[in-house]
């Protein structure tokens, strides 16, 4: 067997290219109140999105405990895996990378488990997790996998544009784009996952305006492994549009953002992810 990749729920990768490439996805857990729903097997991202608009409070997110990554490296190692590269939500945004850590350093098999923080989110850490399962799937070894990724990661920028801050506000998630606030119902904020963290990238004054500068964020270098990213935005179409010259539609990666993401960017949520060409 060759070398696996797991990740966390909070990659956004379509269900059909995560068997296709057989990544491994730990799933976080969603809280509405009381009601604890384990995400993508318990609570599907329609459900999540249909249910949203109408939580009487804001949904609340938790990491998987360091035993569920543990448990699923075991798992791969029993299968007769070579290696174990575990790819993961930023560490500034939540304590899965820690829980896989935590995990990777107790895990006694002859498996090696290498942890890489993404330093990003969504279909940012899909498309590392991607690049990551296509290389194990060509034979590749572990440490080249792992130098591929950390090269990938720093040529990695994603850019979102938001209906709101509120949800990002009231989960504490706004980062450094806090400036935005204070406009933040005359504007649609663009936002950009930079150092880990949310920072402000722009701020426009209607929806098609941000479409078209997060169009632009794609034009203004040489870049590849273009994916669009998308919870609940009805002008998806509108947005592939734009970048059509630079990224075709049959070879971008479209993910539906799940409630990890969803539940901090709020509904509307459309980004664009790629990396620089090196």
């Amino acid at each position: 067997m060759s070398v696996r990749v797991v990740t966390d729920s909070a990659c956004d990768l379509p269900a059909a290219l995560v068997a296709e490439l057989g990544i491994e996805v730990v799933p976080l857990t969603i809280r509405f109140g009381a009601e604890e729903l384990v995400d993508g097997e318990e609570l599907s991202n329609q459900a999540f999105w249909q249910r949203l608009p109408n939580a009487p409070t804001l949904p609340e997110t938790a990491a998987p405990s360091a035993g569920a990554f543990a448990a699923r490296f075991r798992a791969l190692a029993e299968a007769g895996a070579d290696g174990i590269v575990c790819i993961n939500l930023s560490s500034r945004l939540s304590a899965t990378m820690q829980a896989a850590q935590v995990a990777a350093q107790s895990f006694d098999g002859n498996c090696p488990v290498e942890v890489i923080d993404s330093l990003t989110c969504s279909m940012g850490l899909g498309n590392l997790c991607l690049a990551a399962a296509r290389r194990a799937n060509e034979g590749a070894p572990l440490d080249e996998i792992v130098l591929e990724v950390t090269d990938r990661r720093k040529r990695t920028r994603l850019f979102g544009t938001l209906d709101t801050l509120e949800f990002l506000k009231k989960g504490g998630r706004v980062g450094n784009a806090r400036a935005l606030l204070g406009s933040m119902l005359a504007v649609k904020p663009v936002v950009e996952i930079r150092g880990g963290v949310v920072e402000e990238a722009g701020k426009v004054r209607t929806r098609s305006k941000a479409l078209r500068l997060l169009a632009d964020k794609v034009h203004e270098q040489s870049v590849e492994e273009v994916a669009v990213l998308q919870g609940d935005a009805p002008d998806i179409d509108d947005f592939l549009d734009l970048v059509d010259d630079v990224a075709p539609r049959d070879k971008i990666v479209v993910g539906s953002v799940g409630p990890v993401i969803g539940t901090h960017a709020g509904p509307g949520v459309l980004g664009v992810t790629f990396q620089i060409s090196g």
